[in-house]
């Protein structure tokens, strides 16, 4: 059985940067076996299913190993693809998720702007040893939410040259790690990892901007914010908070087309 597959890089105005993700338009939900395994073989950070019903479609995300609750960038590729090539003469589309509630993407001139729940972290009272040892240099400030800590440094510099022990980050399972500082040519820059989810670096993470964004909002008193995620691909984002909810957007570029035969 064929299935169109496409591979769009998201957060990136040009192809071979910014987070690629892929996208499967499903006609109905298939096995969940089955999505899992194309999703490894896939091998990108995120494989991404929608299924058209009514007005929306229903979207879920899937790492080589796990399914997730929330994926930015796979979101803004699946958006990429039903408002550029499936149906060109949308406006804006409407997911519903499973465990993030309805998502809205709207084209925004030469961007696409997501609706995103906001989630603002807070004070980590007792960081784990192993997010320490595993970043190898002590933060000024640890910050968390349910499933993710958040590492804040003071200067660009010391994100850049974090040089994670992937085998000690990989004991906080469930929780991925975000390092971030204010940015030299931007807002503030981050980097991701989540080696027990598969994904050792993340080269773009749009789901932790929902945390970083209010962060960051917070602490430099303004509610629109350019973000740079500064891994070896990189990509950027505008963020804009609006109490419970943040307004990601970013481009996208779509690099592969064809059929993936089960």
């Amino acid at each position: 059985m064929p299935l169109q597959l496409f591979h769009v890089d998201a957060f990136t105005a040009r192809p071979f940067a910014g987070n690629p993700a892929a996208v499967c338009p499903l006609a109905e939900w298939l096995d969940d076996r089955l999505l899992q395994e194309v999703a490894a073989e896939n091998n990108l950070s995120e494989t991404a299913y929608f299924v058209h019903r009514g007005d929306r479609y229903e979207l879920r995300w899937f790492t080589p190993r796990c399914e997730v609750k929330l994926c930015g960038h796979a979101t803004l590729a699946s958006a990429f693809v039903l408002l550029q090539i499936l149906e060109p003469g949308r406006a804006f589309v409407r997911f519903e998720t499973r465990l993030s509630g309805a998502l809205t993407v709207a084209r925004e001139g030469d961007l696409l702007a997501m609706d995103f729940p906001a989630s603002a972290p807070w004070a980590c009272a007792e960081p784990p040893a192993a997010l320490i040892e595993g970043l190898g240099k002590a933060p000024a400030a640890v910050m968390q939410i349910e499933d993710n800590f958040f590492a804040v440094y003071e200067q660009e510099e010391g994100v850049k040259g974090i040089c994670p022990d992937f085998n000690l980050l990989k004991k906080l399972h469930p929780a991925g790690v975000a390092i971030t500082a204010p940015g030299n040519r931007s807002d503030f820059v981050s980097r991701y990892f989540a080696p027990s989810y598969g994904i050792p670096e993340d080269p773009v993470t749009g789901s932790t901007h929902c945390s970083l964004a209010p962060y960051w909002a917070q602490r430099l008193g303004k509610t629109n914010l350019h973000a740079r995620q500064v891994s070896e691909r990189g990509g950027e984002l505008w963020c804009e908070v609006r109490r419970e909810r943040v307004i990601l957007k970013g481009n996208a570029v779509l690099t592969l087309r064809g059929e993936l035969l089960i």
